[in-house]
């Protein structure tokens, strides 16, 4: 079985950037970075 998409810690810093200092919505940067909200909520908690 699969664990799933790994992502490189450079691109997970960006998309929590996104959200946190450039001030694009979370659901702007999920839907331009193809993740899930899960995944994205996940990485700005271990920021």
């Amino acid at each position: 079985m699969s664990k799933g998409k790994r992502y490189p810690q450079e691109f997970k810093i960006e998309a929590v950037k996104q959200t946190n200092k450039r001030g694009y919505s979370v659901v702007e940067v999920l839907e331009r970075l193809g993740i899930c909200t899960k995944r994205l909520y996940h990485w700005r908690c271990y920021s």
